[in-house]
């Protein structure tokens, strides 16, 4: 059996926050075998997304800078977990933005975005003040119809709550649903 590579992208705008504590709880119980790569979207910030899928003269040029850096990582990785916090009811505006540089990805020549994402895995992890898990459906659904659009299976969202750094550890359902997570 192949090795899985994980790669965590964290959208959280602070460090250690309960989103990248839920994450990393069902981390630990991934095989030794797996690999795991953790990028901070805000330590590669992207820049602004330009559509430019309807100019036809466009030069789409590879990727540079953290662009290319989250694309490598991107296309190496088997299982690619989104770790945003719900941030009014979507995934954070870095996350948004790196989903939105998918799109010059697929333009991009010679990247094959398309065809190299296919049979990977998308994931989602995300920690809610809301203790309705209905008001995280914006950002699983944003998720879900992004790994439908390019051919990802989808792994389904982790779902914890709390406000205050740390509170997720007191949500012991969601632990206990971090430690089966991945399997």
């Amino acid at each position: 059996m192949a090795t899985r590579s994980f790669l965590f992208l964290l959208g959280s705008s602070r460090a250690d926050g309960n989103t990248e504590m839920l994450a990393r709880i069902a981390a630990e119980q991934l095989p030794a075998s797996a690999e795991q790569r953790w990028l901070h979207l805000r330590d590669l910030p992207l820049p602004e997304f330009e559509d430019l899928r309807h100019h036809p003269e466009a030069l789409r040029a590879a990727p540079t800078g953290h662009a290319a850096t989250l694309l490598e990582a991107t296309l190496a990785a088997t299982d690619v977990v989104i770790a945003s916090p719900l941030y009014w009811y979507a995934v954070s505006s870095s996350t948004k933005r790196y989903l939105d540089h998918w799109s010059s990805w697929l333009k991009t020549p010679g990247v094959d975005f398309a065809r190299r994402m296919a049979g990977k895995t998308l994931w989602g992890v995300t920690a809610l003040a809301d203790r309705d898990p209905v008001a995280a459906e914006p950002l699983a659904g944003t998720l879900r119809n992004s790994a439908a659009y390019l051919g990802l299976r989808w792994g389904g969202v982790l779902l914890g709550n709390g406000t205050r750094p740390g509170d997720v550890r007191s949500d012991t359902e969601a632990v206990a649903r971090a430690k089966t997570f991945f399997s």
